[in-house]
This record gives structure tokens, sequence and C-alpha cells, in this order.
């Protein structure tokens, strides 16, 4: 196929199916990424910046990563937008600047990106580069939730719970947390399976606190919640039961 054609056909592609096919080869993917992204193609410009940040393929190069991302914000690619802010909110080829991250997750936020949404809500929540506002954090968590971003349903979740932005409701904070699990974040398994044990519903909490734990995110933290959670005296037998799937097999043989 002709260097046009293939270029051409690139640039029609959604960054998920770009990444996708990147993916299956990457070293021999980077020179067509890099042709197309010179060629002004923001999807491909997103994805070599992303190849550059995270070392795929190509040496990583944090400060041409965020000159990527720009070069595709400049065409009001929204995931390029977020990546830009995302660089800024951590220091990634440049210095932290929270506020100018703001800016740019408000940017895509408005345009109802949902990573952006979350992004922006932890920065209104703690207060980064912005007046601490957990009216607006929660507002852009909401939106982010309503979208099925599992994270953001979890963060809703504990607003919700703690009261923060609007007025506290543990049915809300139960609602967002079970939305959260069943979408497979483990933190929102975790939540779920808590407020499901603080109600006496042990098989139920056994299941979803047993998924956390075994979630490739879960730490080693909450892992020890679970264990404190289970193991106290007392403890019905759904519960004696995961912590005894849950013991490290070197101890349980103690």
């Amino acid at each position: 196929m002709h260097a046009t054609s293939i270029i051409s056909l690139l640039g029609q592609m959604s960054t998920p199916r770009l990444q996708a096919l990147f993916a299956q080869d990457a070293r021999r993917a980077a020179d067509w990424v890099f042709i197309a992204a010179l060629e002004g193609i923001p999807q491909a410009q997103l994805c070599y910046g992303r190849m550059l940040l995270e070392g795929t393929a190509l040496p990583r190069d944090s400060v041409q990563a965020l000159k990527w991302f720009r070069r595709a914000a400049s065409s009001g690619d929204t995931d390029a937008i977020n990546m830009v802010g995302r660089c800024l909110d951590n220091g990634w080829g440049t210095g932290e600047d929270p506020g100018a991250a703001a800016e740019h997750f408000l940017r895509a936020a408005r345009s109802g990106h949902a990573w952006a949404q979350y992004n922006l809500g932890h920065l209104y929540l703690d207060g980064r580069g912005v007046r601490r506002d957990r009216t607006r954090a929660y507002r852009w968590y909401s939106e982010a939730a309503e979208q099925g971003h599992a994270r953001a349903m979890s963060l809703a979740g504990r607003c919700c719970e703690e009261g923060w932005g609007r007025p506290r409701s543990l049915d809300a904070a139960a609602d967002w947390y079970r939305r959260s699990a069943e979408a497979g974040y483990f933190r929102g398994q975790y939540n779920w399976g808590s407020l499901l044990l603080k109600a006496g519903r042990y098989a139920e909490a056994a299941v979803w606190l047993e998924r956390a734990a075994a979630a490739a995110g879960g730490t080693a933290a909450m892992r020890r919640a679970i264990m404190e959670w289970i193991t106290r005296p007392g403890a019905p037998p759904a519960l004696r039961q995961l912590a005894a799937r849950l013991e490290p097999p070197e101890r349980a043989s103690a």
C-alpha cells in the first residue's frame, strides 16, 4: 500500500483503534505513527505522545510526549487536552502546574470528556490549582459517573457518604458504590462490600471484598483493612471462610 494511502487510513481511525493496531507490533508501527503525526493527524499525535510517555517501542521521553499532546490538543482533540492537563498536573515533561492543568481539564470536561471531568473533580476536592470546592468536585465526579466512569462512581459515592459538596446520603452512596463495583473498579468493590458488611449482608459482602482483594490494582493496605474487617471476634461463617481464602498459604499452614 502506498504511504499516502496508509496515512489516510490512519487518519480515519479512532484513537482506540489506532492504539489496538499499534499494540500488535509497536516497534513496527512506531515509524508509521510518527509519519502520520507529522502529517497533522491528531489521533496519531496523541498515540505517539503516549508511546513516548510510556516508553512503548520508543525511549521514554516525557518532554517530547507533552509536545505531541499539545499539537493534538491544538486541533481540539479532547483526549489530548486531557493528557496535557495530566502532564501539567503530574509534572510529566514540565514543572507541576495544577492551575494550568485545571484549565485544560475544564476545557475538555465542558466538552463531555469523562476522564477530564474526573481529574477536575480531584483538583476541586483537594484544592490543587483551584480554590477547594467540594460542591464542584461532586458535580464533576457525578457528570463523569453518569457516563459510566467507574472511578468517578466510587468518588461520587464517597461524596454522598461523607456529605462532601452535597447532603449526606447513605442510600445514594450505596447506589454509586454498587455501580462502581459492578463496573469492575476495586475501590468501588471495597466500598460496596464495606457498606454491605455494616448492613449485616455478610455473604454478599464477602463476594465483593474478595473481588477487591484479588484485583490487580488492590493495595496491601486495602487487603489488610479487609482482613481486619473479616477476622474480628464473632465473625459469621461467610467472613471466616473468606478469611481462610485470603490468608497467605504460609500463615494458614503455620
